[in-house]
């Protein structure tokens, strides 16, 4: 019921955060020997056998792990950059693409191993779609979960209760910005601007429902 700040550039215990990634990490390791998800070959072919692989658990977990945690981003603007490259983009960019027919798709991709070069794959169609397809989520999944205060139970009431020991006045009420408008501040584009000419203004002539075709022009030769 009140506010515990921390000491400066303190996030969390780095020895307790190595001790629950330890745990973490070999508790996964041993449920993917048991799914038998694992392959052992050449020297480490031994650790097939379900006793050695339960010894040599046992030595990790005897070992002290060192987790390196990385300083901290600039500040909100550098997290929200890097952040939003994950989760409000899609798999691949359309100026990316450089052809696609019926059978094949060529598009060009960033080499990091070798300098950030530029090439150009070709996929057939079915590939491509399948790895495009790997970077959707499955059906029931969100691509941003929030926790703590913020999570959508009782996420009003938190934020209240975090803003009276903090002795923060509420935000005002902010009107949402017109989608057209956010997306010409943001990113340059202009929605009503013909994609054609650049020139001209584009006017709504008319609304069709789902299913229903325009009529034919009518022919005056």
């Amino acid at each position: 019921m009140q506010w515990l700040p921390t000491k400066p550039g303190f996030l969390f215990p780095v020895r307790a955060l190595a001790a629950v990634f330890r745990g973490k990490y070999l508790t996964g390791l041993q449920q993917a020997f048991d799914r038998q998800a694992l392959r052992f070959a050449g020297s480490v072919a031994g650790l097939a056998d379900p006793a050695v692989f339960v010894a040599f658990l046992a030595t990790l977990r005897a070992s002290a792990w060192v987790v390196y945690a990385k300083p901290p981003f600039a500040g909100p603007a550098q997290v929200l950059a890097y952040l939003g490259r994950y989760t409000h983009r899609v798999a691949i960019a359309n100026d990316r693409l450089v052809s696609v027919d019926a059978d094949q798709v060529r598009f060009r991709w960033k080499d990091y191993a070798h300098g950030n070069r530029v090439k150009t794959m070709t996929l057939p169609a079915e590939e491509f779609l399948r790895r495009f397809l790997l970077h959707v989520l499955p059906g029931g999944f969100v691509r941003i979960r929030h926790f703590g205060f913020l999570a959508n139970r009782n996420r009003s009431a938190k934020l209240a209760r975090c803003r009276a020991l903090l002795a923060v006045p509420p935000p005002a009420p902010v009107t949402p910005e017109p989608v057209a408008a956010l997306l010409h501040r943001l990113t340059g584009v202009d929605l009503g601007q013909c994609p054609v000419c650049r020139a001209g203004r584009l006017r709504r002539v008319a609304v069709f429902r789902p299913g229903h075709h325009p009529a034919p022009a009518l022919d005056t030769s």
